[in-house]
């Protein structure tokens, strides 16, 4: 079984207007409303690929409401633990380019705290458990190092989606899989990664730390994936960028979804076709998308130092 956990679910409010201008009443052209975060991404898409997953996390209030009752309508199992507060609604602002403005959540009790913990040391052997995205404050910041290390004693694959330390700490617990873009990568060893080349050596640091698989995104430019012995690097199928919210869960989904049933390179492939897929659509990608454009991706081994 697979289950996701999202600690700060939102609101989704798109918004598209035409030639904004600040201080002014402006008119919007079109809008739409889903349910946000990083875990509950991945579960969307899992659903797409009939891929079986639970979504675990916060929600809260009237908002919290409609990220279930959305959920829901789209057959996505849930287990969330209700607080008080609301769910908080995030602004993405299309006008030209891309603006977000990220409300605040809800404060998260220890009884809260305590509630997901024990629905997560429910988790069995072989289980995965997606941890994504950022911790709300009133949490404790060592959570997804806590539960990684949880994971590795009971045999339960983690797969951690985060930057900065929580990720570095995460990593010696041996997690089933990490994906910094080459941007969270380089903040991690205070490098500009800017060829696949480094992005396999630091990358590869990564897995020799302890990460099972380390997939590296840099956006056009493809990505590399490391193990502790192997090294590959593939190409992104080219196309127009329409959205770019939900591209790396859908990387970390069509990872996932594909390796419980093929190898690991077949995965790798189908990850980046998912997130392509819905980089280049205005929402989450579809299975017919991801076939689509598999045949434009190519995988090849790196040898040598890398650098």
């Amino acid at each position: 079984m697979i289950y996701t956990v999202t600690l700060n679910p939102s609101i989704d409010y798109i918004v598209e207007v035409e030639n904004l201008k600040i201080g002014h009443l402006n008119r919007v052209k079109d809008d739409a409303r889903f349910p946000g975060g990083k875990g509950i991404n991945v579960s969307r898409v899992l659903k797409r690929l009939n891929v079986k997953s639970k979504a675990l996390g916060f929600i809260g209030g009237f908002t919290g409401e409609f990220i279930s009752d959305f959920l829901r309508k789209e057959d996505v199992e849930t287990d969330f633990t209700r607080v008080r507060g609301e769910s908080r609604i995030n602004i993405k602002l299309k006008t030209g380019t891309e603006t977000e403005i990220n409300g605040n959540g809800p404060e998260i009790s220890s009884e809260n705290y305590q509630d997901l913990l024990n629905k997560i040391k429910k988790l069995k052997k072989n289980d995965i458990l997606v941890l994504s995205g950022s911790i709300p404050k009133s949490m404790p910041a060592g959570f997804y190092e806590q539960v990684t290390e949880f994971c590795g004693n009971n045999n339960i694959k983690a797969v951690v989606d985060t930057s900065g330390s929580g990720l570095l700490n995460a990593v010696k617990h041996r997690p089933f899989l990490i994906k910094p873009n080459h941007h969270e990568l380089g903040e991690l060893f205070s490098e500009e990664i800017d060829s696949s080349e480094k992005a396999a050596f630091y990358g590869k640091q990564l897995a020799q730390a302890g990460a099972q698989h380390v997939i590296v995104s840099m956006a056009g430019e493809g990505a590399v994936l490391c193990t502790e012995s192997k090294t590959y690097k593939a190409n992104v199928p080219k196309g127009s960028v329409v959205n770019s919210t939900g591209a790396g869960d859908s990387v970390v989904a069509g990872f996932i979804g594909k390796y419980v049933t093929a190898g690991m390179l077949d995965a790798f492939k189908y990850s980046l076709a998912a997130g392509s897929a819905t980089a280049f659509s205005s929402d989450l990608c579809r299975q017919g998308d991801i076939g689509n454009l598999l045949g434009d991706i190519e995988i090849e081994e790196m040898k040598g130092g890398l650098l």
